[in-house]
């Protein structure tokens, strides 16, 4: 194929998609990066979802979709990224969109990059795509990563760590997916519960499920400043923040509550505080000598995610469509409550100071990390 045909093929498969975003409290991150890409991509409908509560970014993300000539679809609250990914998906659709481009505010790619995405999905509407996920540096953050069922922990392509027993999944990085609205329809969009992290995994999971193919194109690549959204400015850039410790770990075990068997949910639930340690430490330790309020929110997440592990296998799940958001904090303004940590206080361990499992106190003693120190992007 040459170069001309491949062009006319990116054009044409460019007019049939949209960009869709989810933005909160990011207008300047969605001038730059954004706006980046729709100069390159003019064909595309760009679809903003915007989550922001304070009214001033409410205005600011009025005037910069209007100048932009982007849709703006604006929620009356904040219902987190799945909820709002779904949102801008179905109105996409409506505007006669057929292939959906998810992408972070946080993340810019170029017109080459994007159309050869456009094409594969184009060509197979069964395949869900992601680009090489490289960092502000142009070190490969998200290739593709093997969630090992066994214990919750990951890999990286590059990892030498053996597997573990007990199967494996496989997911690619929310931080930019295209897909088709014919595989969208099989799977059903993403799962509001989880409100923010790991929702991506659960889509790839389903995908798989259906009877999808998941695959990272690596001759395309995308650029995730995944700082710009998840650091903590005043304890350095490597730090994240208490939301992001909150529901990775509240999800990790709310993904075991809604995809994994009993026997798999009772070891993700035994390396729960492993894994919540693990979390905590991608911020690094710098950030512990000036505040534990990461280990709170760690603690948090470790408390309700083993609350509703319980709520779930005693027939209880969470009823779909509404997102779980923590209810000790406003996360980011919402203000809302997600009653997953009601009444959990009596599952508390006293010995390691983490909750304690589904079916009684399960110590971190000899559990693996969740996360292997050379994998990718987390969720």
């Amino acid at each position: 194929m040459d170069e001309m045909e491949v062009r006319a093929r990116q054009r044409a498969a460019l007019r049939r998609s949209a960009i869709i975003v989810v933005a909160y409290n990011s207008s300047d991150l969605l001038s730059r990066n954004l706006g980046a890409v729709s100069t390159q991509a003019p064909e595309s409908l760009v679809v903003v979802v915007d989550n922001s509560t304070d009214e001033l970014e409410q205005r600011r993300m009025r005037n910069l979709t209007r100048s932009r000539g982007w849709d703006l679809v604006a929620p009356l609250s904040n219902i987190g990224f799945g909820g709002g990914m779904n949102r801008g998906m179905e109105y996409a659709r409506a505007k006669g969109a057929t292939i959906l481009v998810l992408l972070n505010p946080d993340a810019t790619i170029s017109r080459q990059d994007l159309g050869n995405l456009l094409i594969v999905v184009a060509e197979s509407p069964m395949t869900m795509v992601s680009p090489l996920m490289t960092n502000t540096y142009g070190t490969v953050v998200a290739d593709g990563t093997t969630l090992c069922l066994g214990d919750g922990t990951m890999r990286s392509r590059r990892s030498k760590r053996p597997i573990p027993p007990g199967g494996t999944s496989y997911w690619i990085s929310g931080a930019c997916l295209v897909l088709s609205t014919e595989l969208l329809d099989l799977v059903g969009g993403f799962d509001e519960r989880y409100f923010l992290y790991w929702e991506d995994v659960d889509l790839c999971t389903r995908v798989l499920e259906v009877g999808g193919e998941l695959r990272v194109v690596r001759d395309s690549l995308a650029t995730h400043d995944e700082g710009a959204t998840h650091a903590t400015p005043d304890q350095g850039m490597r730090a994240k923040s208490d939301t992001y410790y909150y529901y990775n770990v509240r999800n990790r075990l709310l993904y075991a509550a809604l995809q994994l068997e009993r026997a798999e949910q009772r070891r993700w639930a035994a390396t729960s505080a492993a894994a919540a340690r693990e979390i905590v430490l991608r911020g690094g330790k710098r950030q512990l000598l000036n505040s534990r309020s990461s280990l709170r929110a760690a603690w948090a997440g470790t408390r309700d995610g083993l609350h509703l592990l319980r709520q779930v296998r005693r027939g209880e799940s969470p009823a779909e469509g509404v997102p779980l958001i923590r209810e000790d904090s406003d996360n980011g303004g919402t203000g809302e409550s997600s009653k997953a940590s009601k009444n959990s206080r009596a599952g508390e361990s006293r010995d390691a100071g983490w909750p304690e499992g589904p079916e009684g106190p399960e110590g971190p003693a000899g559990a693996a990390s969740t996360q292997s120190p050379d994998s990718p992007e987390s969720p």
